[in-house]
Order: structure tokens, then C-alpha cells, then sequence
């Protein structure tokens, strides 16, 4: 994947967080204060971050709807 097919695959992600957050303002509540959100590829499989222990992370799998993830 080239740097801009996955910048243009960030970006659809977030459109369609804010699309479904627009939808279902719950889901807001599901994000910690001062949060960094983290989309991940439905088929993906989810690993943490070395880089990321330590902060506080909302992570979302993405498929038609955004789930949490807890990890």
C-alpha cells in the first residue's frame, strides 16, 4: 500500500466515524478524555503498540459500524 492509498484509507475511516458518531452520539461516550483514536482494518488482527503503552487510546475496528476494542 502506497503512503497515499493509506492516507486516503485514514481519511475514509475518520469520515465514516464521524458519519456514524453524527448517527449514534453514544458512541462519543465510548472515548476517554484527551483520547488518541486509532482505526483498525476489520481484518486486520490487532496487536498493541510498543509505542503506545502507556496512553490512553480509543481503538475502533472498522467495518459497516465502528466497534470498540478493548486491549
Amino acid at each position: 500500500m502506497t503512503r497515499k492509498e493509506y492516507a486516503e484509507r485514514n481519511i475514509g475511516m475518520t469520515f465514516d466515524f464521524i458519519r456514524q458518531a453524527i448517527d449514534n452520539p453514544k458512541i462519543l461516550d465510548t472515548i476517554p478524555d484527551h483520547a488518541e483514536l486509532d482505526f483498525i482494518d476489520k481484518d486486520m488482527p490487532f496487536k498493541e503498540k510498543e509505542a503506545m503503552k502507556g496512553k490512553k487510546v480509543a481503538r475502533y475496528k472498522v467495518g459497516h459500524v465502528f466497534a470498540p476494542v478493548r486491549g
